[in-house]
């Protein structure tokens, strides 16, 4: 983890604007093309929502401005940041579940499935809007939405990276998943928004390069 020091930082307008709105936030919803994914998870035996929270966590750890946090007023940058995604447990409900990203694929879904049986088990619901190193996830499967907005704190320095995606459908021959990205706009722009966009596509139509 480092600190950016902010009279030098390129950025510094822009956070200075930004932070000073009550809700600096603002979010983005695409389509993401999963034709090829689906039949290779299917092949291989791999969970989906497994997948999915490794691919977003790959791609987002790859850009700087996802990994960036506030804190009183100062901006840190993480070296790595670790998925916490909802998983649909017993009696409609669901439970908060992190665990640990690694880049090594077999190793991130083994400790994502131990994880996430445990949760199922021990429902958890704690906040863990305390931890800022964190990616929060949701999966909305039974939607294919075009839009979506996360429950969050009134609170500026909240500058946890949001996602969602729906379920998936079928457009001219592809399998298509509709996908959410909510940021904070003092560190995040449009433009990293789209460069995870076509991070995230890259993986999700060359699975064998990312998931073996």
């Amino acid at each position: 983890m480092r600190e950016i020091d902010l009279e030098t930082w390129s950025r510094r307008e822009h956070f200075k604007v930004f932070s000073g709105l009550g809700y600096p936030h603002f979010g983005l919803c695409a389509d993401l093309d999963i034709t090829a994914f689906r039949p290779f998870l299917k092949q291989h035996g791999i969970s989906f929502t497994v997948a999915v929270v490794y691919i977003v966590t790959r791609a987002a750890n790859g850009i700087p401005a996802f990994r960036q946090r506030i804190r009183s007023g100062r901006v840190i940058e993480h070296d790595v940041c670790h998925p916490s995604t909802t998983i649909l447990t017993g009696e409609d409900l669901f439970s908060f579940c992190a665990f640990p990203y690694h880049e090594d694929f077999s190793s991130f879904a083994s400790e994502a499935a131990e994880r996430i049986a445990r949760v199922k088990e021990h429902l958890y619901m704690e906040d863990d809007t305390r931890r800022d190193e964190l990616l929060f996830m949701t999966a909305i499967p039974w939607v294919s939405f075009t839009s979506f907005l996360h429950p969050i704190h009134l609170d500026p320095t909240d500058s946890v990276p949001r996602f969602a995606w729906g379920k998936f459908f079928e457009e001219r021959g592809a399998t298509k998943m509709p996908f959410s990205v909510q940021v904070h706009h003092g560190l995040v722009d449009g433009l990293h928004v789209g460069r995870f966009f076509e991070a995230a596509q890259a993986s999700f139509e060359n699975p064998d390069r990312v998931l073996v």
